[in-house]
């Protein structure tokens, strides 16, 4: 599912124009991603978590010159599922 597939969903379910809808979306992204970016996570109980995870530094190969690197300590972001969200997956998805 894309973004546009979405967008198209939430207005066909709500009977708002699709700009709106964009925009909305948009804007909800924009606000979690500033919100990560300035350090702060984000918390949407029954969906999940938008958190900051911490990378510690590690030794890393560049192979196509045969050497060792050291990868700084960095922070990425990610999402943690909420459990009635992973329950919700795990009842009604079946196994490829």
């Amino acid at each position: 599912m894309t973004k546009a597939d979405i967008v198209s969903r939430i207005s066909e379910k709500l009977g708002m124009e699709k700009g709106d809808v964009q925009a909305t979306v948009e804007s909800f992204m924009e606000e979690v991603k500033a919100s990560l970016e300035s350090g702060n996570n984000v918390y949407l109980r029954g969906f999940g978590s938008f958190i900051i995870k911490t990378r510690a530094e590690k030794t890393g190969r560049n192979i196509s010159k045969n050497t060792t690197i050291k990868i700084p300590a960095h922070n990425i972001p990610a999402f943690k599922p909420a459990k009635v969200f992973v329950e919700g997956v795990k009842s009604n998805v079946q196994v490829k």
